[in-house]
């Protein structure tokens, strides 16, 4: 594999803890990854990403960082946070509705520091959108550099594909369960354990592709080229199960409010309802079916994203379950 340089700034490894409650009340060996912990601006998976995009960009002089996402983009608001860590200006633009209030990951944003663009969807391409603000940073004498959706390319996919080597140190003989989005976090993922006695599942959590494996393939075909890799793969290669969209990307359900309140209330570990909330339900529902067996040894990843618990759909949700074990005297 071809080197690639990266700055680094994230306490690495990660922990690999064992979840002994839910271990028995699912009757599996259950462990989670804690990418969740990996420091600046609360935390993510995306931050092993940046480390390599925020190399490049200082690499060509760039003084601000732009990107993409959803309104409450976790993706962001970690962009935001490495560009207030090293001096930089920052704008997250968003084709999205504004959700009625500045909270979660848009309060942090601006916290940090960063403007969040929410652009009304009226058919404009975002690279329009992105290029308009480019330009007018160069106008201010800036130098943009530009990061795409959830850090999810050839570059961004390698801070997973260190993370496949860092979790082969720490286990073996084991199922790793992720979120798949954009699809950087499985694709750095699936190279990194390539050959070893370690498998891999994505839990689809938007319906973002027509065919994720088949998108999977196009994406891993980039990255062997990219990175020089010396071995092949097929469209079955890819395990990505689709059946726990549940409805949508980002929207209110039921049972992952269920699976934040398990995981909180057995081993007070925050996951938000966007990525490791549906991850984790679907993980209860496997087990459940028996698609995942009793006694199988699950590393499930805490990409992170707990600031979304926060977004105003999700908390009003919550406020209504949660309310009747608050006493005001």
């Amino acid at each position: 594999m071809m080197r690639h340089d990266k700055e680094s700034f994230l306490h690495l490894p990660t922990p690999l803890e064992y979840l002994p409650a839910l271990s028995r009340e699912l009757g599996i060996e259950f462990y989670i990854k804690r990418d969740d912990l990996t420091g600046l601006g609360g935390g993510g998976n995306k931050l092993r990403k940046l480390e390599y995009f925020l190399y490049d960009a200082k690499t060509k002089g760039a003084t601000a960082l732009i990107t993409v996402g959803g309104a409450q983009t976790n993706h962001g608001r970690l962009t935001a946070a490495v560009a207030a860590k090293y001096g930089m200006k920052c704008t997250i633009v968003a084709v999205d509705e504004y959700p009625g209030e500045v909270s979660a990951n848009i309060l942090l944003d601006r916290i940090m520091g960063a403007d969040v663009l929410l652009h009304k969807d009226d058919g404009t391409p975002i690279a329009d959108i992105v290029d308009k603000v480019a330009k007018n940073y160069e106008k201010a004498g800036e130098k943009p550099y530009f990061i795409p959706m959830g850090g999810s390319n050839e570059l961004g996919a390698l801070g997973y594909y260190e993370c496949a080597r860092e979790l082969l140190k720490q286990t073996e003989n084991s199922s790793v369960f992720v979120a798949v989005g954009s699809m950087g976090t499985y694709m750095g993922l699936f190279c990194g354990l390539h050959g070893s006695s370690v498998k891999l599942t994505g839990i689809l959590i938007g319906p973002f592709y027509d065919d994720a494996q088949s998108y999977a393939l196009n994406y891993f075909n980039r990255c062997k080229s990219a990175w020089k890799l010396n071995f092949n793969a097929e469209r079955s290669d890819f395990d990505i199960r689709t059946g726990f969209i549940r409805g949508g990307y980002n929207n209110p359900v039921k049972e992952v409010r269920e699976g934040i309140y398990e995981m909180a209330r057995k081993e007070a570990i925050i996951i938000d309802p966007c990525y490791t909330g549906k991850a984790y339900a679907a993980i209860r529902d496997m087990v459940a079916s028996g698609d995942i067996k009793q006694g199988e040894k699950i590393i499930f990843i805490h990409t992170g994203g707990t600031p979304g618990i926060n977004t105003p759909s999700h908390r009003r949700e919550m406020e209504k379950e949660l309310i009747d074990g608050i006493t005001i005297e």
